[in-house]
């Protein structure tokens, strides 16, 4: 139950006193007025001694009278909205660039696009690789493969930007240099078929394959093949290292998803596993460590399945898991904020951005005529690349960009920097 405490401070003990005693006997006593004229006059005398307060006991202070520092009625608040309130950012419901991709393959299993930490953003047609230079809007080709060893089938980069790995529909593996456009080395006997996706860990390429293997190629060295896992009874269509480089993520078209950990690799037997994950119920093809929580990894299913999928990795746990109603092609973290970005299959072709963890739908970009099986995110974060069945290439402004904090001015370190210069 509340109780109410006198504020001391706002109360008068002399007038309550009076008012209590002396004032009571006043008002019993009091006679009529002999005339108006005097009756006026003690009205004012008790206003300006303040005797016609009722209340003895206060409970609060009177609340300041608000200072008008405009004349406007417009007040401070609305004027300069609070620093903490973060302003809804606009997302750009097209793309901001669309180029021609004749011949992109259209398959679900394999990994085509490929956006490095050079700023330029690799995509296989066929049998050619070509490059397209963010910097200058340049486009290049950097290789064609002959028909008996095409299509190429996984592209991806090293993480100095400079170096490709291509993947290639024979079971070879080349390396390129994009600076020279040079062939560095062609990796061989790693699998028995085609190669459909590749990812990197410093120098370890670890590619996965038709075949159901995974192998770590030490890109180094002459006998290249370092480490094997198997777990996958069919082709393995999506492979990304965490990036602290500790676990690997695998997913096939055996709908599992396996974790390993590079601890438990060894050179002479094959490695088990850390978790295998059987909850999805189609093909797993996209995977994504979240930016923000090591721990966290993405999943995407298939046109059986259709559901994001929420892992803890250390332990195993699927701790979401959520149906967007279409298949699920690829997956991307914001590098600057909570949001998760997903491409999609039939019916509507979307791209579609999540909150996280509420998984609220912010928006949905549509564009595309047919599914966008891959999709590259810019080194900032800011910039995503989309490539489809529909043979077009899209680049959309989709999330936010990073919050720039204000360089501090710069010590001036250069002697005799006081005095001007001639030129």
């Amino acid at each position: 139950m509340d109780s109410f405490i006198p504020n001391r401070s706002a109360m008068d003990f002399d007038y309550a006193h009076y008012m209590l005693t002396e004032g009571r006997k006043t008002k019993e006593d009091q006679t009529p007025c002999s005339s108006p004229a005097k009756e006026a006059y003690r009205k004012l005398l008790a206003e300006t001694l303040n005797m016609n307060r009722t209340r003895i006991l206060a409970f609060k202070n009177k609340p300041p009278t608000p200072v008008e520092h405009f004349p406007s009625g417009n007040s401070i608040a609305s004027a300069h909205p609070a620093k903490s309130a973060k302003l809804r950012r606009h997302i750009p419901q097209s793309s901001e660039r669309t180029l021609d991709a004749p011949d992109l393959v259209d398959d679900f299993y394999l990994n085509l696009l490929d956006w490095g930490s050079g700023n330029v953003l690799a995509i296989a047609l066929a049998n050619t690789v070509y490059l397209w230079d963010a910097s200058d809007s340049s486009t290049s080709e950097l290789v064609t493969v002959d028909d008996e060893n095409g299509p190429i089938t996984s592209v991806s980069w090293a993480p100095d930007g400079r170096h490709i790995a291509i993947g290639l529909n024979n079971s070879e593996v080349q390396l390129w240099d994009s600076t020279s456009n040079r062939q560095l080395r062609t990796m061989r006997g790693c699998h028995r078929s085609r190669v459909g996706s590749m990812a990197w860990n410093s120098h370890i390429l670890t590619t996965g394959g038709m075949d159901g293997q995974i192998v770590n190629n030490d890109v180094r060295i002459r006998s290249h093949v370092v480490e094997t896992y198997r777990g996958h009874q069919q082709e393995v269509c999506g492979l990304k290292w965490s990036a602290s480089g500790q676990q690997l993520a695998s997913g096939g078209n055996d709908n599992l998803v396996h974790i390993w950990d590079r601890s438990m690799a060894s050179s002479n037997s094959p490695t088990q596993w850390l978790h295998r994950l059987e909850d999805h119920t189609s093909a797993v093809k996209a995977l994504a460590w979240c930016s923000f929580q090591s721990n966290l990894l993405a999943t995407g299913g298939g046109g059986g399945d259709r559901t994001i999928k929420f892992w803890n990795t250390h332990t195993g746990a699927c701790l979401n898991s959520v149906d967007t109603g279409s298949q699920v092609c690829s997956l991307l973290w914001s590098k600057n904020e909570r949001e998760l970005l997903s491409s999609h299959g039939f019916t509507q072709n979307q791209l579609t951005l999540w909150k996280y963890p509420s998984m609220v739908k912010m928006t949905e970009l549509t564009g595309h005529t047919s599914r966008v099986l891959y999709m590259a995110q810019s080194p900032d974060g800011c910039t995503v690349a989309s490539a489809a069945g529909d043979e077009t290439l899209r680049f959309w402004n989709v999330f936010g960009a990073p919050e720039v904090a204000k360089a501090a001015p710069k010590a001036n370190n250069e002697p005799f920097s006081q005095l001007n210069r001639i030129r």
